[in-house]
């Protein structure tokens, strides 16, 4: 079993930044592909950013692009994304999800990502 734990969210002004970040734990015997996700209140789940294995590839949705840098520590399950300039639209709860050990490559669909992590509240308020 993979226990994935986010953390760093917090209520900031809009153009502030934040850093959050995603440790692993469990089984965690090889690099994974790792992602971000984010919920707000009545909508669905959408990917926000993702990176391969050994973070030589990332991915983002447009509504970050140029805003937003996923990364992680190589050779391990522990990912960052560093927020600039902050909108009230990114307030929601970000999920940090990881998937199978088979895999190489990030991916922006939710449904091919195994572990996901409990949320953290970011708020950004205008």
């Amino acid at each position: 079993q993979v226990h994935l734990v986010e953390s760093g969210g917090g209520l900031v002004q809009a153009g502030d930044s934040l850093r959050l970040s995603c440790a692993a734990s469990g089984r965690t015997y090889a690099a994974v592909p790792m992602g971000w996700f984010r919920q707000a209140p009545g909508k669905e789940r959408e990917f926000v950013a993702a990176i391969s294995w050994n973070g030589d590839s990332t991915i983002y949705a447009d509504s970050v692009k140029g805003r937003v840098t996923i990364s992680r520590e190589r050779g391990k399950n522990t990912v960052y994304l560093r927020m600039n300039s902050l909108k009230p639209e990114d307030t929601a709860t970000y999920y940090c999800a990881g998937r199978g050990p088979q895999y190489v490559s990030e991916s922006r669909d939710r449904e091919e990502y195994d572990y996901w992590g409990q949320g953290t509240q970011v708020t950004v308020s205008s």
